[in-house]
């Protein structure tokens, strides 16, 4: 049941699993999938730390790590471009409305002197120069990841120079076909079902037309609307090499989703996600909130651009967490969020997916041979 990806990587099964949670990653490679890192929230001397317990923890089994360096966002390329240029170019009709969502809520400011607020997406690597890459390439991982369009040419030639494969999510056959002229190795064809930033094109109908536009030497991975085997044997038929997977590893054993927030995914349906600029300026699928249904008001303003919105929300967002509300207490999730009722080990996970992957492709098998 190998694909060419799995020698690649040198890995068992073709299930890739995206988390922000470092013991997510670790159990998935050690339980034969592959774990990616998502590194947006890390500095390079956090990321660094990060990697440095995987390295201790995933028993020399391979993983990933995925970075969000978008293409294109507001204020690029100016020269005065810093994160304190950016805050300035926030506007206060904005400031304020964040302000009276948060009051509405009864959310305290944070106290005098504490820190801490979370990245906003995007400013993870640009704001920093090429630190996360470099500390990346620093440990054993086999494949870099881009979040947000093509990678960035410096982070496609330090992994290529490494040996390292780069991989980037695409939401159209266009997309993808420009991700490979730029010398991606791997793409992540992502359905509009899947959690975090997404287009529009659903997952059954995007993966054959990528893996067609793109020819039968990139392995493309399957991801949106897959947390089960049967979904990952469909998107295998559809000529995936492998399933990317991400909302399912947040109500793990081993996640570190803020309990409040895992309350709300497992009492959450297939319906209760929505595709929002809320959260980053760019549209990404995350569980409605009262911090979603704010911003879809008839007198709300317009989300901002990347990643303005996600200077605005990141310091709310932290806000609220300390005060742990359940009302805006969210996270970017798809719309298998309707499968995700009980909390069980990632290792558990894993092997229900694989054995449900097997049993429907010989139950396949013998459909067609009759049998």
């Amino acid at each position: 049941m190998r694909t060419p990806i799995c020698d690649q990587l040198g890995i068992e099964f073709p299930l890739f699993a995206f988390s922000h949670c470092r013991d997510v990653v670790a159990a998935v490679s050690k339980a034969g999938g592959y774990g990616v890192l998502g590194a947006l929230a890390f500095s390079p001397e956090q990321l660094e730390i990060e990697l440095s317990w995987i390295d201790e923890h995933v028993g020399g089994k391979p993983y990933g790590v995925d970075f969000a360096m978008p293409e294109k966002f507001v204020g690029k390329g100016d020269g005065a471009f810093s994160l304190e240029y950016l805050q300035s170019l926030v506007p206060e009709e904005h400031r304020d409305f964040v302000e009276m969502i948060l009051a509405d809520h009864h959310i305290p400011p944070m106290p005098e002197g504490v820190e801490g607020t979370m990245k906003a997406a995007g400013l993870g690597v640009e704001v920093e120069g090429p630190g996360q890459v470099e500390i990346a390439l620093r440990h054993p991982v086999s494949m870099l990841v881009n979040a947000l369009g093509p990678p960035p040419a410096y982070a496609i030639e330090a992994a290529h120079a490494k040996g390292v494969l780069v991989g980037a999510l695409c939401g159209s056959p266009r997309h993808a076909i420009k991700n490979v002229e730029l010398g991606v190795d791997v793409l992540i064809a992502q359905g509009t079902e899947a959690g975090g930033h997404c287009g529009e094109i659903s997952t059954m109908v995007l993966i054959p037309e990528v893996v067609d536009a793109v020819g039968p030497n990139i392995p493309v991975l399957a991801a949106g609307g897959i947390g089960r085997g049967r979904q990952m044997a469909a998107a295998m038929a559809l000529g995936a090499q492998g399933a990317w997977t991400g909302s399912i590893w947040l109500t793990v054993a081993e996640a570190d989703t803020q309990p409040w927030v895992v309350e709300n995914l497992l009492a959450a349906g297939f319906t209760d996600t929505v595709r929002s600029r809320s959260m980053t300026g760019k549209p990404a699928r995350q569980l409605r909130t009262a911090w979603t249904n704010a911003w879809e008001a008839p007198d709300a303003p317009t989300p901002l651009q990347m990643p303005l919105q996600g200077i605005l929300y990141a310091p709310a967002a932290h806000r609220f967490s300390r005060a742990r509300s359940k009302a805006l207490g969210g996270s970017p999730v798809g719309q298998i969020v309707g499968l995700m009722n009980s909390v069980r080990p990632a290792k558990d996970v894993v092997y229900d997916i694989v054995e449900e992957w097997i049993e429907t492709n010989e139950r396949i098998a013998r459909g067609v041979n009759g049998s």
